[in-house]
């Protein structure tokens, strides 16, 4: 989803319908992933656990996306919002059924 929703930035003279379609094709691809994922993980983890791995994977990727794809770097205050989603992810472990 990274690619999709952000790859087209570094193309802005590209037309806007090339970049929907472009993206739509792309998302595709990684629903054909993320579905079957959901629906194997869904009775292990419970809906609220898979979504808040799922936006942590995200978020991971993206990082990796911003500094090799833009050149973008991590600054401290992004290096503590993730400490706070470790943080996130623990507590949403606890009790786990």
């Amino acid at each position: 989803m990274t690619i999709a929703w952000y790859g087209h930035l570094k193309y802005r003279k590209v037309p806007l319908l090339a970049a929907i379609v472009v993206s739509w094709l792309i998302a595709f691809l990684e629903y054909c992933f993320q579905v079957p994922a959901n629906r194997i993980g869904y009775g292990e983890f419970t809906l609220f656990q898979l979504k808040i791995i799922q936006e942590v994977i995200t978020l991971s990727v993206f990082v990796i996306f911003a500094w090799a794809y833009f050149g973008d770097r991590l600054k401290w205050n992004h290096g503590v919002s993730f400490l706070f989603l470790i943080g996130a992810v623990a507590f949403a472990f606890l009790g786990k059924p």
